[in-house]
C-alpha cells in the first residue's frame, strides 16, 4: 500500500504540497495538482480517512441512533436517510441504543470523539441538556425533543383519531386499545387519542399495555380477548403488535375480521406479508427519513439556521383485517 511520502517522490513534490491536494487547502499550481492527482492514481493511495478527520475535524460521517434495528419500520427510516446521504459523499454510521439512556450518551461521545459531522437521533430518553453542547447539528426523527432541536415527526394524535373513527363507521362498537411502551412519545400520543375518542363517543375504554414487539403483541392480545370476549376490534400501537394481534385471534380461532376487526399503525412492509393483509395507518417512512436527512444537509451547509419543525400525516390503507 503506498504512502503519501511515496506520492510525494512519485509527483516530484512535498509532502505538504501532496497533503493540500487532498485536502484542498492553500494554493497548488494546476500543473502541479494534476501531477499530484496523476501520483495517486497510479499509486492506487488510499488516504488515511482517520488522519484526514483529525486533520479537518470532519469525516463526511453522520450518525443515526435509532432505538431498536429489529422494528422493521426502522430499516425503512435509514435507507431513505442513507438514499439522501450517500450521493452527497456522506456516510452514514447506526447505532442502535435499546432505548438505553447510557448507551445513547456513549454513542453522542463516541461520535464527538470521531468527528463525526451530523447526528439524525430517535430517542425517547435524550433531552436538550444531553444535546445542547454538540457542535454539530442535530435532527430529531420521529420524537420531538425539543423545540430547539430541528425535527420530523407525524401527527400521532389526529392520525390515531382518524383510525378509530374508521372502526366506528365500519361497524366496530367495542373498541380495545393494544398500548405500546408508556415511556415512548409516540404511543403516549396514540394512547392519549384513544382515551379521548371513547370518552367522546360514550365507548367502553379497554386498555392493554403492551411493547412494540411481535411475541409480546400476540400475547398480550391472548389476554385481552381472554379477559375481555366481547371486543369487536383492536387498535394496536404499532403494526408488529398489530401482527402479533392476528397470530393471537388465528391461536384462539377468531375470524379476522369477520368477529374481529385489527387495525395497526406504521404501514411497514410486513403488513403485506402476512394473512389477513394489514389494514393500518400509513406512515410516509421513506419521506420522513429523507425530509431529515435533507434537514440535516442544509444545516451542515448553514449551520446557524434556526430549528425547523416538520409535522407530516400518516394516511389510512385499508386492507383486509378490517370488516
Amino acid at each position: 500500500m503506498a504512502t503519501i511520502k511515496q506520492v510525494a517522490q512519485h509527483a516530484g513534490v512535498s509532502v505538504a504540497t501532496v497533503s493540500r491536494v487532498l485536502n484542498d487547502k492553500g494554493y497548488v499550481h494546476e500543473d502541479t495538482r494534476k501531477s499530484v492527482l496523476k501520483a495517486i492514481e497510479e499509486l492506487q493511495y488510499n488516504p488515511n480517512s482517520v488522519a484526514r478527520s483529525l486533520f479537518k475535524k470532519s469525516s463526511n460521517t453522520i450518525g443515526l441512533l435509532i432505538p431498536d434495528i429489529t422494528n422493521p419500520f426502522f430499516p425503512q427510516l435509514v435507507r431513505a436517510v442513507e438514499d439522501v446521504m450517500y450521493p452527497k459523499g456522506y456516510t452514514t454510521i447506526l447505532f442502535n441504543s435499546d432505548e438505553n439512556i447510557q448507551h445513547e450518551l456513549d454513542y453522542l461521545k463516541g461520535m464527538t470523539s470521531k468527528y463525526i459531522d451530523g447526528v439524525i437521533v430517535v430517542s425517547n430518553t435524550l433531552k436538550w441538556e444531553h444535546l445542547e453542547r454538540l457542535t454539530t447539528p442535530v435532527i430529531a426523527l420521529d420524537r420531538h425533543i425539543d423545540d430547539r432541536i430541528a425535527s420530523v415527526t407525524i401527527d400521532n394524535y389526529e392520525s390515531s383519531l382518524k383510525a378509530l373513527e374508521f372502526l366506528v363507521e365500519r361497524g366496530c362498537k367495542r373498541i380495545a386499545h393494544l398500548a405500546g411502551p408508556s415511556h415512548v412519545f409516540t404511543s403516549n400520543e396514540r394512547l392519549r387519542a384513544y382515551k379521548d375518542f371513547t370518552r367522546k363517543n360514550g365507548l367502553e375504554e379497554i386498555i392493554q399495555e403492551g411493547s412494540y414487539e411481535l411475541q409480546s403483541g400476540m400475547l398480550n392480545t391472548m389476554q385481552l380477548l381472554t379477559k375481555y370476549q366481547h371486543i369487536d376490534a383492536i387498535f394496536a400501537g404499532n403494526d408488529v403488535m398489530a401482527i402479533g394481534a392476528l397470530k393471537a385471534a388465528a391461536k384462539l380461532g377468531i375470524d379476522v375480521p369477520k368477529e374481529l376487526s385489527v387495525m395497526g399503525f406504521d404501514g411497514v412492509e410486513w403488513g403485506t406479508a402476512v394473512t389477513p393483509e394489514l389494514t393500518t395507518m400509513q406512515q410516509p417512512i421513506y419521506q420522513i427519513g429523507k425530509k431529515a436527512a435533507e434537514m440535516l444537509l442544509k444545516r451542515l451547509e448553514n449551520p446557524g439556521l434556526a430549528p425547523e419543525h416538520v409535522r407530516l400525516n400518516a394516511e389510512l390503507t385499508v386492507r383486509q383485517s378490517t370488516k
